[in-house]
């Protein structure tokens, strides 16, 4: 499976050592005209190791300087890339996918993840015969402060105020799923003067659990934070780039507050537009108003978050799925950023988070998909006449929207159905926003 993300598949079916060759020299050709260097990363699964390095000896032969990274989250890499000079960067993860997948993911010279076109190119290189080797043979050097860099970057990003954070004294309960976080969370909190109560903080990728930080797989962490009196729990997933929280009840309370948290940390120091993807949360729209700043919202995906943040001359965006970008840092989402933003706001609030979350209006986000037959404009024509929104969105699928409530309706990337997400202040009124729209394409409207 190939898109804008990146190469995913099985481990040992789908995505083999030479598979990982393949598409690795390819990504050698295509950036190779910007430079030699290229930064490698991977995530602590099993597989990575030997795809690591399939991926670096396939760059070596085309004559690339590779500089590898070892076990780093994603946006570990990115920032590498870019202190490097390098000519773009692999990172070979699956992010939140189950164990047994694992990904490539291609970071261009800038940093950020390759567009749609450049990854139409890089998928033609991969598909075509693959380039000759190119003598002499490149070198393999290990960055082995990269993630020291990464700290000290997020401790030194004006929004943070260490001090502050290091006079509260903060518990958190951290879960890192035995992803790339137990690398760098435990790292930076203690910097920020927090006392850590750990679970899976080892780097080994056995995954005890889903690894997706979602509400329904962090029932652990709750515990934990009941049972240890902590501040906050925060999850990480398995790559580093989403943060979830988990308030000081022990109740998650949602990927969508880590943006929003983030993003009031940011504006309360320096307002200008905030951009999100059209399926975020209107929480943070929430936490622009009161300082007057523009939410501007751009397709789902990572990379548009990031041409979005940058054309607009954005000050903090991200994604709901608790993904925090700070153009002013690097264009990619980061957890480690998330995290020391969030514990910004909750140590000088001098409150707690369940407090933070109560000073605000609750929403309900409830998702479905459903399979289709007709073609994608007469499904939205449809829906554009049934629905009858004041405002309807359409650069990637619909998105309808109403006072407090909004309905995203747009194709999946992987599968043949469409995704159906909707908001609204309860559950059942997001459900039925949901209903309408089936209502509609099933013809029984």
């Amino acid at each position: 499976m190939r898109g804008v993300s990146g190469v995913r598949g099985l481990v040992g079916s789908d995505l083999t050592p030479a598979v990982i060759a393949r598409y690795a020299r390819a990504f050698g050709v295509l950036c190779g005209t910007h430079g030699r260097v290229v930064v490698l990363g991977r995530d602590s699964r099993a597989s990575g190791k030997e795809y690591a390095a399939a991926a670096a000896a396939a760059l070596q032969a085309l004559g690339m300087d590779v500089v590898s990274c070892g076990i780093v989250p994603t946006p570990t890499v990115q920032l590498a890339v870019e202190h490097h000079r390098a000519a773009g960067g692999i990172v070979i993860t699956a992010s939140h996918n189950p164990i047994e997948w694992n990904a490539l993911k291609f970071i261009g010279e800038d940093g950020l993840f390759l567009d749609r076109d450049r990854a139409r190119q890089l998928f033609a290189l991969a598909d075509g015969p693959p380039a000759p080797d190119h003598p002499p043979r490149g070198t393999l050097v290990e960055d082995t402060t990269a993630i020291a860099r990464h700290v000290d970057g997020v401790l030194r990003v004006p929004y943070v105020d260490g001090a502050a954070v290091r006079a509260r004294q903060l518990t958190v309960a951290l879960d890192c799923v035995r992803g790339v976080g137990g690398a760098i969370m435990p790292l930076l909190l203690d910097r920020l003067g927090c006392r850590i109560i750990g679970m899976d903080l080892e780097t080994d990728g056995q995954f005890p659990r889903e690894p997706e930080p979602i509400p329904a797989n962090l029932g652990a962490l709750s515990q934990l934070v009941r049972s240890s009196g902590a501040d906050l729990g925060m999850a990480v997933d398995p790559d580093g780039d989403r943060l979830a929280l988990v308030d000081e009840t022990g109740g998650p309370i949602g990927e969508d507050y880590t943006l929003a948290f983030a993003v009031r940390t940011v504006l309360e120091r320096r307002v200008g537009p905030v951009v999100v993807n059209l399926s975020t949360s209107l929480v943070v729209d929430d936490a622009a108003k009161p300082f007057g700043a523009m939410v501007v919202r751009v397709p789902v995906g990572e990379a548009h978050v990031a041409r979005g943040l940058r054309e607009r001359g954005a000050v903090v965006g991200g994604e709901g799925n608790g993904g925090v970008m700070l153009p002013s840092f690097h264009l990619g989402r980061d957890a480690p950023l998330a995290a020391a933003l969030v514990l910004d706001l909750v140590a000088r609030s001098g409150r707690s988070v369940s407090g933070l979350v109560a000073g605000q209006p609750r929403y309900v986000i409830v998702k479905a998909k459903m399979k289709y037959a007709n073609r994608l404009d007469e499904i939205y024509q449809q829906l554009e006449s049934a629905l009858d929104a004041p405002g309807v969105d359409r650069q990637d699928g619909l998105r309808f929207a109403w006072s407090g409530r909004w309905l995203h309706v747009r194709p999946s990337g992987t599968e043949p159905v469409i995704r159906l997400i909707a908001e609204a202040p309860d559950a059942r009124d997001a459900q039925e926003l949901i209903e309408r729209a089936r209502a509609t394409l099933d013809g029984r409207s």
